[in-house]
């Protein structure tokens, strides 16, 4: 049987499209990342954005040139309020790690026999709960350490170095983030309705997802990111109060741990007050832990549903393993990409057995 000719030309026309659709991702796939952060950053200041140009009033030409202003100031204070803040945390983290490893490292080499008693004390647990099956060598434990730290504190310095040499290409990503939050305040609407014209899902159906995507991205950074950061801010504060070597880099662990369910902020300020015990501080050491459990750990439990309100029917468990998921095939960018994906894949899948089922019983 022949094709009729206007089956062909349909087949044509989607080749046509598919790899043109495929040549505009290649273009645009240089700059995912700054239209990702854009509008995560577009749609949690969106809200604020919408008040102050609700009732802008005078002339059509005054009125416009109100929103290009409020678009420009929103654009250039998020830089200023949240990217700058975050790059400056960056520096002083990378100092303190450095400074941290580096005193770990000499103490270690300054006090040999301490090291060794306490590698000797873990070798024979090992040995007692393995019921003598494994066996370790202390002084290769001991050679191994400081090896590990030197070799830490120098993959620290190259890193650092590798990073002063992208703060050119890092500045001309943030300067097209403004670009482009700058046209996102100010003709998000048309630009949200020109990118979903060209998407071939029914409007009701692509309502939802988008609908999806914006709760999904505010629940994450308000109920997780908000939260975690919070717990590490208090949790920095309380290391500052009781002169905790290296607080910010302890802080930014408590800021990884608040996502894994289970563990939580408890996983860094518990050992660090067994540390304080051991070494001879027992009452500081207590007392660190109770402010600790009281303030640290006690925010996830009061603040996470007060921001959530149960919008996140995704259990914690899996948004650890989304994120982490996320990351590791994304990068950065997985940390939000991961938890969204498995949400927007759910809501998808939410809506082909629903739309299944309706075909059923039709």
């Amino acid at each position: 049987m022949i094709p009729k000719p206007k089956n062909i030309q349909n087949w044509i026309f989607i080749l046509i499209l598919s790899m043109l659709f495929i040549l505009v991702c290649r273009i645009f796939a240089p700059f995912f990342s700054v239209f990702l952060w854009a509008t995560l950053f577009y749609i949690l200041i969106k809200p604020l954005h919408s008040r102050m140009v609700r009732n802008l009033t005078g002339t059509k030409i005054r009125a416009r040139i109100l929103r290009v202003f409020w678009a420009a100031l929103f654009a250039l204070g998020i830089v200023i309020l949240i990217l700058l803040p975050l790059g400056f945390l960056g520096v002083q983290l990378f100092y303190q790690l450095r400074d941290l490893l580096v005193s770990l490292r000499d103490l270690f080499r300054e006090n040999p026999d301490a090291l060794k008693e306490a590698i000797e004390d873990f070798v024979s647990l090992v040995r007692t709960v393995s019921g003598g099956q494994l066996s370790l060598d202390t002084t290769t434990i001991q050679n191994e350490i400081i090896s590990s730290l030197s070799g830490g504190i120098q993959r620290i310095l190259q890193s650092g170095t590798g990073a002063f040499r992208t703060v050119g290409l890092f500045s001309l990503n943030i300067a097209f983030m403004v670009f482009c939050l700058f046209f996102f305040f100010l003709d998000g609407a048309y630009l949200g309705r020109l990118v979903l014209h060209t998407i071939p899902i029914r409007s009701d159906y692509l309502d939802q997802l988008v609908g999806k995507f914006k709760e999904m991205a505010r629940s994450l950074f308000f109920g997780y990111f908000i939260v975690a950061a919070i717990q590490a801010s208090s949790a920095f504060v309380i290391f500052l109060i009781f002169h905790i070597r290296g607080a910010l880099v302890f802080s930014v662990l408590i800021l990884i741990c608040a996502f894994i369910p289970m563990l939580g902020a408890g996983a860094v300020w518990i050992p660090l007050g067994i540390v304080r015990i051991v070494s001879g501080d027992i009452a500081g050491g207590l007392i660190f832990m109770a402010v600790c459990a009281l303030t640290v750990s006690v925010m996830d439990n009061f603040l996470r549903p007060l921001f959530l309100h149960d919008r996140i029917k995704l259990h914690p468990l899996v948004i650890f393993f989304a994120i982490l998921g996320g990351i590791m095939a994304f990068g950065f960018n997985g940390l939000i990409l991961g938890p969204v994906l498995v949400a927007l894949f759910l809501t998808v899948l939410d809506l082909f057995l629903s739309e299944h089922k309706i075909a059923g019983a039709a």
